[in-house]
């Protein structure tokens, strides 16, 4: 099996890096038969996230693109308003800041009192009113071809990425049909998304013919960020939650899970789907190339 190269991802808005050396970091050790081993690991980095004056929350992240992480993460908790005027993103690499300055004044002390910590890698955060911001959410009646559906698998999951090349990270893909645009990685799931959530917000990118595309597990919390976002489409390899699977139905999302090869589950939303493929013509998956699924 041939992975992508590079002119395979020319066409992507944002494609992984996996070579990039902040990233990474070359760790010995030795492996079962005591030999000494070489591998490349993912590095953790604090963030911490202010908005206007007040500090929002410390993430920890592999520290690329921090300031859609930023801007992602406080548009989802629904700290940044859709009229928001932003005035500002400044990103300080010495001090691992982010602050995101509004016209608009803000306080969020008795939001940050009620914050609970989410069952994500790395600490995601979410807040005890963020269901509230669900009850106006009116995602589009799209439809989605179950041919784009087998095409972004079978390109996403042999994409050149940190997932590959050292594990212990999540993907997220923002898609259009069968084509990736921007590819997100981090040590959270809940990280990855909100990147793609801040490079929308900031290239005013709309979300009505979305899909979303991640390699964690369709949690209540990654469910709650898609709809926020407006995207109608959640995708996975993995597999799901109860909740996960209650809230998607509550807002209309369509929601599919345990893609591998020729097999897929879909538990809400199933209208959007436009079978136009015999699912019996599309390739068996090759094991390999996803081959550090037990370090993710």
């Amino acid at each position: 099996m041939q992975l992508a190269t590079t002119e395979d991802t020319a066409d992507f808005i944002i494609a992984p890096d996996p070579g990039a050396p902040r990233l990474t970091r070359a760790v010995e050790g030795v492996d079962q038969n005591g030999n000494r081993s070489r591998i490349s690991v993912v590095e953790e980095r604090p963030l911490t996230i202010f908005l206007n004056a007040q500090e929002i929350v410390t993430a920890m992240t592999i520290g690329d693109y921090p300031e859609y992480l930023a801007l992602g993460f406080l548009r989802n908790q629904g700290m940044l308003l859709p009229d928001d005027e932003i005035t500002g993103v400044d990103y300080d690499e010495d001090l691992e800041t982010v602050v995101v300055r509004t016209a608009r004044k803000t306080s969020f002390e008795e939001k940050l009192r009620k914050k609970t910590r989410t069952s994500g890698c790395a600490v995601g955060t979410v807040f005890g009113d963020m269901m509230e911001g669900l009850e106006n959410v009116r995602l589009p009646a799209t439809s989605v071809r179950t041919s784009w559906l087998y095409a972004l698998a079978a390109r996403i999951n042999r994409t050149p990425s940190l997932y590959l090349e050292a594990g212990a990270i999540h993907g997220t893909v923002l898609c259009r049909e069968d084509r990736p645009l921007v590819y997100m990685e981090d040590v959270g799931r809940h990280n990855a998304v909100d990147k793609i959530a801040g490079w929308m917000l900031r290239h005013d990118s709309d979300a009505a013919d979305k899909i979303l595309y991640t390699t964690g597990r369709l949690t209540s919390e990654m469910v709650i960020k898609t709809a926020m976002m407006g995207i109608p489409v959640l995708a996975s390899r993995s597999g799901f939650t109860a909740w996960g699977v209650e809230i998607a139905r509550e807002v209309g999302l369509t929601l599919i899970g345990r893609m591998r090869g020729q097999r897929f589950v879909c538990l809400s939303g199933e209208d959007r789907l436009l079978r136009d493929v015999d699912p019996a013509t599309v390739a068996v998956e090759d094991g390999r190339h996803r081959r550090k699924s037990a370090d993710a």
